[in-house]
């Protein structure tokens, strides 16, 4: 006999899942009976918000989906702001949280971790959320929740089960996983139309987000086809490598890149929720999508948001690329390259002199560790990255400044980054503010010997609510902190910590703490990294 806590690990077996980050309780011991011997990795973070993140981490870098096993009531409730910003960046992930028994459900009379219509907290800030009341519901919900995943716009699924419900025994585990749901492909008067008005194009340009992430190769092989730029967000960054001449990595917020959609004639926009923290952050002033604007998505309801479209299909954007470049005829010459390097420079003249400095310790640091992928926290020279850092590949440029915006993302986020990522070292960018929400999530680090490289971007507070404030003339008031000792900490851990002292020992620390066997922390003096020239 088997309970259905055990039933739930053989069905992650089934459904791919390698690793489940979480923190045991009393109310969730059931939901641990079979990880013993489970092939399944189980990571524990120092918070539940940490599991979250580490969860969004892993499905960022590598494209598959891990699981969180949360307690009842704080568990949950700890995890719902690292929930928010997945589901508000499309990164899926299931969270299994316990729920008190089914006898006590609404009863609200003072049970342990008891919270009042729980689930309603989830579902929130998750795709769907489901409470099971019996056996029966499992595989259902489990299927529902791929089907998610690999078949429409991804974000987090919750599923509750009441704590007596996972202790029930139902017998020897049988299931079968059901078949993977292929993404809806698209339409075939679509694709003619798409491929007919971009044939004709005398300026045509491709606009993708995160959500075209798994369509890379088609959408440089149509961009190759076409001669036109491709615009990246900052999910989308390294969809073009960064040195390819056709690549305009920047944020559309940016005034040379609303130039360069509005000299065009055809855009086709991929995978991109065209929403706000990549699109108006600097100026709510309307934008020109080109003469015809082209766009593709997972979600049918996604397309009528952010911008009308002349063509909307609903389809993944590999399968859309494909079936549009098969209908072209031969390559065609745009000036595509030409457009694309006038938009380069035009972004770079629109950045100031700091963040300049800033994508200038970005590069160094890419080009130090050119397969690293560079996971942020909201700090400075994320901010500039957003703007304008080109990433060499998909998948190594993603942070949580834009859309939820949460703080405390960039340490947690990499080190699910670093476990979906053997072997490969994963570098943390963390302003001292926002490090400390998170710090001891480093432990973990340790616990699992994971290559992260924390780097601590240090100037004694919020500094860039503080300049907000100065800004607006308001005094500052609660963003100048006691900053700690981050190399001492660093080492109390039993982590190998440095405090970079030139600019020229950065990269020399960066390929040295790559070689070595776990965590390595570095910290950065803001005066010292604006120093780059």
């Amino acid at each position: 006999m088997a309970t259905l806590g055990e039933h739930l690990v053989k069905w992650l077996e089934l459904y791919g899942v390698d690793t489940i980050f979480g923190i045991p309780g009393v109310h969730t011991v059931d939901l641990y009976r079979g990880l013993a011997q489970s092939p399944i990795r189980h990571v524990t973070p120092r918070h539940e918000q940490g599991a979250a993140f580490m969860a969004d981490g892993y499905a960022r870098a590598s494209g598959r989906v891990a699981a969180c096993f949360l307690i009842t009531g704080p568990g949950l409730t700890n995890a719902l702001t690292p929930m928010a910003q997945a589901k508000a960046d499309s990164v899926p992930m299931l969270v299994v949280s316990a729920v008190n028994a089914r006898k006590d459900l609404g009863a609200e009379a003072g049970d342990l971790h008891e919270v009042a219509r729980q689930g309603l907290l989830g579902a929130h800030c998750a795709v769907f959320g489901q409470t099971l009341h019996a056996p029966e519901q499992l595989a259902p919900a489990l299927a529902r929740a791929w089907a998610v995943f690999e078949g429409a716009r991804p974000g987090p699924v919750h599923l509750e089960i009441p704590r007596d419900l996972l202790a029930v025994e139902i017998g020897p585990f049988q299931g079968t996983r059901p078949p993977a749901v292929i993404p809806p492909g698209p339409a075939e008067p679509a694709v003619s139309q798409a491929a007919a008005w971009l044939a004709e194009a005398e300026a045509p340009l491709i606009l993708v987000g995160g959500g075209a992430q798994g369509g890379a190769a088609t959408v440089r092989a149509l961009a190759e086809r076409l001669d036109a730029p491709v615009v990246m967000t900052t999910n989308a960054r390294g969809i073009l490598p960064g040195d390819h001449p056709l690549s305009v990595p920047a944020s559309p917020s940016l005034q040379a890149v609303r130039r360069l959609l509005a000299t065009a004639d055809t855009v086709l926009a991929c995978g991109t929720e065209i929403g706000w923290t990549d699109y108006r952050v600097f100026s709510d002033d309307p934008i020109t999508y080109g003469q015809r604007l082209i766009r593709v998505d997972l979600s049918a309801e996604q397309l009528a948001r952010g911008a009308v479209s002349d063509l909307p299909m609903v389809a993944d954007t590999g399968a859309a690329t494909a079936a549009i470049l098969s209908a072209l005829p031969t390559s065609v010459a745009t000036g595509g390259a030409v457009r694309a390097k006038a938009a380069r420079e035009g972004v770079w003249q629109e950045q100031s002199e700091v963040y300049r400095a800033c994508i200038r310790v970005l590069d160094l640091i890419r080009d130090a560790l050119p397969g690293a992928p560079i996971i942020g926290d909201s700090t400075q020279a994320i901010y500039a990255g957003n703007l304008a850092y080109a990433a060499p590949a998909p998948r190594q440029w993603f942070n949580a400044a834009t859309g939820y915006g949460a703080l405390g993302y960039g340490l947690p986020a990499a080190i699910g980054a670093a476990r979906a990522l053997p072997g490969r070292p994963v570098i943390c960018l963390a302003g001292d503010g926002g490090v400390q929400f998170t710090l001891a999530d480093l432990g973990t680090a340790v616990e699992e010997r994971l290559p992260v490289i924390l780097i601590v971007w240090n100037n004694s507070g919020y500094g860039e609510i503080k300049r907000a404030m100065i800004a607006g003339r308001v005094k500052p008031v609660g963003v100048d902190l006691h900053t700690p000792d981050f190399v001492a900490l660093g080492a109390a851990y039993g982590v190998e910590a440095a405090r970079i002292e030139r600019l020229d020992a950065l990269a020399p620390a960066l390929e040295g703490a790559a070689r070595r066997d776990g965590p390595s922390l570095l910290e950065i003096d803001e005066e010292l990294a604006l120093s780059a020239r």
